[in-house]
């Protein structure tokens, strides 16, 4: 088995992410219909269909294999939540690009690069309670982590935590913004989407 993330891993990571899916779609439907078009679980499951598909011919290339799959999730969706993904994706495979094998101790820096890239395109910050503060927690917490178990399990918890944190604030981005007050209590769907790829990347019981 490899040490580090290679695209056999990211072809597991697919399984894993379309079963997940399948689980949380229709509560992902529900949490974007209370503040958007509720149809984020329908969309992350086209995401699903695409990269399954394109699984068997990513390339050996890390980095590249990374860019596929950011293209599969903005051919299937014109979404804010889809883009954002797509281009935390190609941040990412920026740093990674020409290389078989990237090391689990990567993992934190290009969520970093992922979040700055996502930061920059959807002219989003931290606090404002999207998807940012949930890869910015997932940052945080995998820091100098190298064994996978370890990293997605402090990732799971720490996004959770960023759930929790935010709930009690109003949204200041996207649709959601124009809930005003109404919108405290209700969760980011985005971030709670993050939270269950993440939940269904882990290893460890969930």
């Amino acid at each position: 088995m490899a040490d580090g993330m290679t695209t056999d891993s990211l072809r597991r990571a697919i399984v894993l992410f379309t079963e997940k899916m399948r689980q949380c779609a229709d509560e992902l439907n529900a949490l974007d219909g209370a503040v958007g078009d509720g149809d984020l679980g329908v969309a992350m499951l086209r995401a699903a269909a695409r990269l399954t598909t394109e699984a068997p011919s990513l390339p050996v290339d890390f980095g590249m294999a990374l860019f596929k799959c950011a293209q599969a999730f903005t051919s299937i969706s014109a979404s804010t939540y889809g883009t954002l993904l797509a281009t935390g994706l190609m941040a990412a495979a920026k740093l990674t690009k020409g290389r078989a094998e990237v090391p689990w101790a990567e993992t934190s820096s290009l969520l970093g690069a992922a979040l700055h890239a996502m930061s920059d395109r959807g002219k989003g910050q931290l606090g404002d309670k999207t998807v940012l503060d949930a890869v910015e927690a997932a940052r945080r917490a995998t820091e100098r982590l190298e064994d996978p178990a370890v990293l997605a399990a402090a990732a799971v918890a720490a996004i959770q935590q960023a759930v929790e944190n935010v709930r009690g604030q109003q949204f200041r981005q996207g649709r959601a913004r124009i809930f005003g007050a109404k919108g405290i209590g209700l969760d980011d769907p985005g971030m709670v989407a993050f939270q269950r790829i993440v939940e269904g990347l882990s290893p460890s019981p969930r």
